[in-house]
């Protein structure tokens, strides 16, 4: 089932309700259930599996999170920086031609799959009940957004995105490039600063992470939050596709 086109101009906003919600999981106080971050227990699995010692397990947890930032913040900015970032963070649907440039050329919704990438990333701050709760609403989200842009795109563009569907693949990159590149050329200082938050998370990651203290890292991630805001302000209004 796709999203409607309220739930598509809203996307942010339900994204950080959603956040939100999971870091609270506010049931966990109702149920009185264990409060430990996801950090901890996955540390803990490993631990006890006897793969790893506990301070071993808690750095590859670490290690995790702070590559899936990264990648998430590297993809949503390549995926930003061929699309145009002000046409990423329209509110409304826009496509006037399909770009088979950059990671398009691997995989048709790269910013969706950055942002799951994300959202597994910030999971580990949550409650065991929060990361369930956010990654499978999220993920829901997320198939519900690409199932809109896809059916618009498809009734603005026609034949020549039914190919490209055809070829390349929705959110599991393929290793080659399906198609040669589009004269497309990529805008990465608008990239950037449209991406700046998800730049901050991974900046978090790498640098509080290593204190152990995940409530280090969510203060990085409300500054980076705020800073992201911000910045907005100072990227071109374009809407080339």
């Amino acid at each position: 089932m796709k999203a409607t086109a309220l739930e598509f101009r809203l996307r942010y906003l339900i994204h950080g309700v959603l956040y939100v919600l999971g870091f609270l999981a506010p049931w966990n106080y109702l149920l009185h259930l264990d409060t430990i971050r996801t950090w901890q227990l996955l540390a803990a699995y490993l631990y006890r599996a006897g793969w790893l010692t506990f301070s071993a397990g808690t750095i590859a947890v670490l290690s995790a999170g702070i590559l899936l930032a990264t990648l998430a913040a590297f993809l949503r900015t390549w995926g930003s920086a061929y699309l145009g970032a002000s046409t990423v963070q329209s509110s409304a649907m826009l496509g006037d031609q399909v770009v088979a440039a950059g990671p398009y050329r691997y995989l048709r919704n790269p910013l969706y799959l950055g942002t799951f990438l994300h959202t597994l990333a910030l999971a580990l701050l949550m409650p065991p009940s929060g990361a369930v709760f956010c990654i499978v609403l999220i993920g829901i989200l997320q198939l519900r957004l690409i199932a809109a842009e896809e059916a618009f795109l498809t009734q603005q563009l026609g034949e020549p995105y039914l190919a490209y569907r055809a070829q390349v693949p929705s959110l599991i990159p393929s290793l080659r490039a399906k198609l040669p590149p589009s004269h497309v050329l990529p805008n990465w200082s608008a990239a950037f600063l449209g991406e700046i938050y998800m730049w901050g998370v991974a900046l978090s990651f790498a640098m509080a992470g290593w204190r152990y203290n995940a409530f280090l890292i969510l203060q990085g991630v409300i500054v980076s939050f705020g800073l992201g805001l911000v910045t907005r302000a100072f990227i071109p209004k374009t809407t080339a596709r």
